[in-house]
Parts: structure tokens; sequence; C-alpha cells
């Protein structure tokens, strides 16, 4: 890609503990982007990119807000109150559905870490299994990739029971089964003594893409400079945090205390074990890469699954464009 090829020899520099002088007369662009929860590992590119002075590589002065419970990116993204957020494809999608000028530019997990966990010994080895069995999924996740598992696999409303983001019910239950997070359920599991695994929903054909980088169709119209240059930048700065995390992760600490150094390392460890970045479309290290087929064969899926309407212009969606330039050969 140009633009990375460009900028290889500054990102080594900052891996190194080098400093990447920034143009002192450059005037740095004020950008906001929020996440999609508390501060984690799994924003660890968008915190690379700050703490490596990536951003400003790009000409970007980027301040990082915290999602969490009590925080709704789009309305932020939508309202002007920020220029970019995370996001996922089904929420781009619904977007379309109501009108709204959210869209996609890149995808840096090609699969969604959603997961369900099961017990060993139950006779769970894969999705297809849990059919009748009792699982605790929270709203969102029954208005998402629920429908999807009844038309995939035949689920029925009558296995889904009350969720309250606790696992005391599912440790003391064997039998049923309960949504996670494939690179924090171990971690978790283990703290408890608990013999269980997780069954990772993109791995039975789950195909939605998260950790998305989404900004508006205003500002693709009035500054695609800007929104090229925050592809680029995130883009390096996931590459950045599998090479060196520590500089990211401290930044990731200081705006989250509570985050503790043992799940940092283990949702790393699960982010490259289970390849939920560079799978797919990303396969070679072109991180956040999408293509019109996948969101083709995604969309599809939610039409099947009843939760997308037949006929929407689902490219809308998304642009491809600054992800292909930053990978542009």
């Amino acid at each position: 890609m140009k633009r990375w090829k460009h900028a290889r020899g500054a990102l080594a520099g900052v891996l190194m503990g080098g400093v990447v002088a920034v143009g002192q007369a450059a005037e740095l662009t004020p950008v906001t982007v929020s996440t999609t929860w508390y501060a984690q590992a799994e924003h660890g590119g968008i915190y690379a990119a700050k703490a490596l002075g990536l951003y400003e590589q790009e000409g970007l002065d980027v301040t990082i807000k915290m999602g969490g419970p009590q925080v709704n990116n789009v309305q932020l993204l939508l309202g002007g109150a920020t220029d970019f957020s995370m996001g996922y494809s089904l929420q781009s999608l619904n977007a379309v559905k109501q009108g709204l000028p959210l869209v996609t530019v890149a995808a840096f997990f090609q699969k969604d870490p959603q997961s369900l966990m099961v017990h060993e010994g139950q006779g769970y080895d894969e999705i297809a299994d849990l059919k009748g069995a009792g699982i605790r999924i929270p709203t969102a996740g029954r208005v998402a990739y629920w429908p999807w598992l009844k038309a995939q696999y035949g689920f029925t409303d009558d296995q889904l029971r009350p969720y309250d983001y606790t696992i005391g019910p599912f440790i003391a239950d064997k039998r049923i089964a309960q949504q996670g997070y494939i690179t924090n359920d171990g971690y978790f599991l283990g703290k408890e003594s608990v013999a269980a695994k997780s069954l990772l929903l993109a791995d039975a054909g789950w195909g939605a893409y998260a950790g998305t980088l989404d900004t508006t169709r205003a500002m693709i119209d009035e500054h695609p400079e800007v929104v090229q240059a925050m592809v680029d930048a995130t883009a390096k700065g996931w590459a950045a945090y599998f090479e060196n995390p520590g500089p990211a992760n401290t930044l990731i600490q200081a705006h989250n205390p509570e985050m503790a150094d043992a799940l940092i390392a283990y949702s790393i460890k699960e982010m490259q074990a289970q390849n939920l970045l560079l799978a797919s479309d990303a396969e070679g290290g072109r991180y956040g890469m999408m293509s019109d087929e996948r969101w083709k064969t995604f969309y599809q899926d939610m039409v099947e699954a009843g939760t997308l309407p037949e006929g929407l212009d689902y490219r809308k969606a998304y642009d491809l464009r600054f992800i292909q330039e930053t990978w542009d050969d």
C-alpha cells in the first residue's frame, strides 16, 4: 500500500523506542473517536496509534472517548459529538434501514469475538449441539445473532433464559449455555475454576464484521483526507499493537485503571490464537480490509433470518475506498 510502505520506517523507529518527529509547522486536525466499551485490549489498535504518535504522523490530533453501558455511540456520531466510532456491521446495516448516514470505512475484527460458553462434558462441541438447550442471552444478542441462530440451526425462543450480566447461574447449571466473549471467557472462568469452553459464533458461520471504524456520510464527502488518515493510522496501530503492546496498554490502563494486566495479556493471546483480526479479507496482514462479497453475504443472511428487509440498499452501509487505498500495492 502506498501510504503504509512510506510509513514503515517511521513505525519501526517507534516500535524500537525511537522518536519520530512530526513536522512542527504542520497543523494537526482534531478528531474524536469513541470505543465500544471501557478501554481494553480489543481497542488496542486505536490506543497504539495514539500512544505511538501514529495519528500525529497522519496529521491528526485524536481524542479517544471510552464507551460504556450508558454510551450510545451512534447518537454521539450522528449528533456531531464524535467524528468516528467503533461498531459492527449489523449496526451499520440497521442504520441504512433507518435512513441514518452512518458508514463503515474499515473492519478490524474479521471474526466477531461473540461466543457461547458451555460446560465441558455436556456434549456441546459445536453451536449446532445447543439446539434445545437453555441459553442465557441479553437483549442485544436476542436482536442480533439470535434470529440467525434460529434460521440457521433451528433454535427456538423457548430456549432463552434470563440474563443478568453475571456467570453465577451458568456456573450452577451445567446444562445451560451463556453468551460470552472469546477474548475474556477463559480468563473469568479460570478464576472460578470452571471446566468450560467457548464456542465462537463466527466459526459456526456468523459473518458479522466487528471492531469496525464508522463515520458519517458528511465526513466522507467533506473531509475524505481525514477519513483516509484515520483509516491508515488505525491500521498501522493494530500492527504496532501486536508487535509491542506496552505503550498502548499503559494508555488503556490510564483510561481504565480497573483493567488488569493478566486480562489484557489473555485477550491479546486469544485475539491472535483465534485469528480474529487477520482472517478472511485481512489475510496477509491487511488490517481492516473489507469486501463487497462479505457484506453481501452477511446482508443476505440477515434477510433470511428476518432481521433486515429484502431490497435494502445495503451498500450504503460501507465504503471500501479508504481501506483499499490503505492496502493498495
